[in-house]
């Protein structure tokens, strides 16, 4: 681990806490050479975890596509990073209880949907757009007119 600030190796862990949902650990750091703190958290890694797209290929699991597409689905609106975080740490567990190494790319998308139409309807339409792939305004109309039922 390095200093973000000096690139310093010499760092101290200050704090550890659990994380709210449980599957992660929060570090509060100190460089010792410049004393500059920061935060890192510690995750389970996905290893061997493949996602199978809709064209038939495979593609290792990452869990930073998930979390950016949420991300830029709720830019400028009112959702902040924790929710993010959490909203793909319960997407993940879902998907694991679910499927064991291979999950498809069409049950990644419609989780993520499915809890950000809870969310955010703005950012679900975002989301959507993009996944649903809309041909014309017509079926985005129509994907509209059912956020509502």
């Amino acid at each position: 681990m390095k200093c973000p600030r000096c690139s310093s190796t010499d760092i101290k862990v200050i704090d550890s806490r659990v994380a709210k949902e449980g599957n992660s650990i929060r570090r509060r750091r100190e460089c010792i050479q410049c004393s500059h703190r920061f935060n890192t958290i510690e995750e389970i890694l996905h290893e061997g975890l493949m996602v199978l797209k809709s064209d038939g290929r495979s593609e290792e699991f990452d869990r930073s596509k998930i979390f950016n597409g949420i991300r830029r689905a709720t830019e400028k609106l009112p959702v902040d990073i924790e929710q993010i975080n959490l909203l793909v740490n319960d997407v993940i567990e879902e998907l694991m209880e679910e499927y064991d190494y291979e999950i498809p790319s069409r049950a990644i998308g419609e989780n993520i949907m499915f809890r950000l139409k809870k969310i955010d309807q703005i950012a679900y339409v975002r989301f959507a757009c993009v996944y649903k792939d809309f041909r014309d305004i017509n079926e985005l109309m129509q994907d509209i007119s059912n956020l509502n039922t």
